[in-house]
């Protein structure tokens, strides 16, 4: 049987073969997509990630064998805006990769385990991200494909280690795909949309580089007023909101975001980027070297390699949901994706959770159809609890539309 070593990653040689690790797992899967070191790394900045500044605590542990090569990592993590908001506190884990060895795996589980429980945790879900639900959540379980920018892959095995461990589904993930044009739109959609388009008191408008701080408040507002009744999900400070915008700032392209305002007030908001994976995959990510940076923007704004547009965010507050403001959103960027010059022939719409069935509903009346699922887990430390009394995410409102 062998024998392995657990390591908590302090240093940057540590740091570095924890971010390096997943290149000698995946090096002959031609589906992965390296992600960026700048991207894995802002998650555990104390500069970068709010969480940690308002008392989160996250760790990370590579496992390495007798010979001392490293065969697993894991972070583990106290959101102490969601740790307390379910029937037991709970905790995080996430950025699991593993050979195929089901010891190894529960080594790392049982690490993750151990920490949360000192800490006062009786659950944790797995897994997530230290941060928004829009960047490295979930399992995947189905469509093991190119994986889009900041979404989770993983080889199909890693189920089989989560539910053997105990873990259980808390909730789906489905992402939906559809092509960037009016084809297979109901026609239900098109004429409450239009109803809305006739209606002088809505409005709609896309960011631009200059007002990109008053975009942010505007996103800011609509978030909180969409999403933060949710469990699970913390509300956002118009600082985190600009932060978020001042990120992906480089990659933006404008016509690729719309607002809704109703007598000049915001109430939606529908976010796609560019699907960067095409850029990244090319320069192999890891490190974004000065050399790299060029390539990348060379890339992106000059060869225009990026074809598909990935939604980042979706959401309408509450008390104009229903009334066709989702589907002219969406039929604006649709009419906009069909000027002159756009590229993008295809979007990733967003994850919707199996909590939320209207949002489901919506994209599929867009024409979307599913092309991943992904499953986050939650296991209560418990066992006799999590046998009897587990609960799976509560169900959205018929109403709500956002993911």
């Amino acid at each position: 049987m062998p024998s392995y070593t657990l390591i908590k990653v302090s240093s940057k040689r540590q740091i570095q073969a924890f971010l390096d690790f997943p290149k000698a797992l995946y090096k002959d899967d031609p589906s992965y997509v390296h992600p960026l070191d700048s991207d894995v790394e802002r998650v555990f900045c104390y500069g970068k990630n709010k969480l940690l500044q308002l008392g989160g605590e996250a760790a990370r542990f590579l496992l390495q064998d007798e010979d001392g090569a490293t065969v697993g990592r894991v972070a583990v993590f106290v959101n102490p805006k969601t740790a307390c908001l379910n029937d037991q506190p709970t905790g995080g884990m996430g950025f699991f990769e593993c050979i195929r060895c089901e010891e190894a795996a529960f080594a790392l589980f049982d690490t993750c385990r151990r920490w949360l429980e000192v800490r006062g945790m009786e659950a944790m879900d797995g897994p997530v991200n230290f941060g928004g639900r829009e960047r490295w959540w979930g399992l995947l379980v189905d469509g093991f494909t190119q994986p889009s920018y900041g979404t989770s892959y993983n080889p199909p095995y890693y189920k089989d280690f989560f539910e053997a461990y105990g873990f259980k589904s808390y909730f789906y993930q489905y992402s939906y795909l559809r092509p960037a044009s009016p084809d297979g739109i109901a026609d239900s959609i098109r004429e409450r949309a239009a109803r809305v388009a006739r209606n002088p008191r809505y409005t709609f408008r896309h960011t631009n580089s200059r007002s990109l701080t008053q975009f942010a408040q505007d996103f800011c507002s609509i978030y909180n007023r969409a999403w933060a009744h949710h469990p699970g999900v913390e509300p956002m400070t118009p600082e985190q909101a600009n932060a978020e915008l001042t990120a992906i700032k480089p990659i933006i392209d404008h016509r690729l975001i719309l607002f809704a305002y109703h007598d000049r007030e915001p109430v939606g908001f529908f976010i796609q980027i560019p699907e960067v994976n095409a850029v990244v995959k090319r320069l192999g990510g890891g490190k974004l070297s000065l050399v790299k940076r060029l390539k990348f923007l060379y890339l992106l704004r000059v060869k225009k390699v990026c074809r598909r547009a990935i939604g980042l965010a979706f959401g309408i507050v509450p008390e104009f949901r229903g009334r066709g403001l989702e589907g002219a959103l969406a039929m604006e960027l649709i009419e906009a994706s069909r000027a002159k010059g756009f590229l993008y022939k295809e979007v990733d719409l967003s994850w919707v959770g199996d909590f939320n069935p209207a949002m489901m509903r919506f994209q599929q009346l867009l024409g979307g159809k599913i092309h991943k699922t992904r499953a986050t887990y939650r296991l209560l430390f418990d066992r006799e609890k999590q046998e009897k009394a587990f609960k799976r995410c509560p169900k959205m409102q018929a109403t709500a539309t956002n993911t």
